[in-house]
């Protein structure tokens, strides 16, 4: 499983050296910027102190989306509690939810907003899931660097090893594109909400449960094919 740290519009060169060098010192290097090229410059390099290697392989993107393309699932870290009917893991939580998918996810994104104003509602829901960081008052809310450093400390604690191309054939990422192909054959649910609620309830599946999601699809593709 490898993870890709997305940084969306960051405003402080510093924040950025400082995100480098927490992703370093937790065995991390994927560092991605959306519509910034704060990792070039020396404020940065300053902060990064011996994590220059972090900011030279950043990789750059004009938007969010273009960010997430190659991602298998991707985690919105937000500030607020609630996100109208989705639920916000904890990092503990995101931690064991992501250990039970081991063979069915290889590219994982945690994705960060802005200093001041963090996610848009857009860019949330681009992303497959919503964590964020229990804190005992609002006010100030956590540095970027410093909500990297945790959830950096917290997923470092999950093996690293890669899928294989035989595995990564019965991936969650390909179990979506099947599941919206069967829903898409069914009349008045695309679009609706129960493909939503049940696009975003996949993410919750463990590789078990990937495996068998699989087999019940091609059972029904079968079942679905014209006579």
């Amino acid at each position: 499983m490898n993870f890709h740290f997305i940084l969306v519009e960051p405003k402080v060169a510093e924040n950025v050296g400082a995100s480098a060098r927490a992703l370093k010192t937790m065995g991390f290097s994927a560092l991605r910027l959306v519509n910034s090229s704060l990792h070039k410059q020396d404020k940065a390099r300053w902060v990064a102190h011996g994590s220059n290697d972090i900011l030279d392989g950043v990789k750059e993107y004009d938007t969010l989306a273009n960010a997430l393309m190659d991602m298998d699932i991707s985690v919105a870290t937000s500030a607020k509690a609630r996100h109208g009917s989705r639920h916000l893991y904890l990092p503990a939580e995101l931690r064991s939810l992501l250990a039970n998918k081991q063979q069915s996810v290889q590219n994982v994104a945690i994705v960060f907003g802005r200093e001041e104003s963090g996610l848009s509602n857009e860019e949330l829901a681009l992303c497959d899931l919503v964590t964020g960081i229990p804190l005992a008052a609002a006010y100030p809310s956590l540095n970027l660097s410093q909500a990297v450093m945790l959830f950096a400390y917290e997923l470092a604690q999950l093996p690293t090893e890669m899928v294989s191309e035989a595995a990564s054939e019965a991936s969650l990422s390909a179990l979506r594109v099947r599941v919206a192909a069967l829903l898409g054959r069914l009349e008045k649910v695309p679009g609706s909400k129960l493909e939503s609620w049940c696009l975003e309830r996949l993410n919750l599946l463990t590789d078990e449960d990937v495996r068998f999601a699989h087999t019940l699809c091609q059972s029904l593709a079968r079942v679905l094919e014209p006579q």
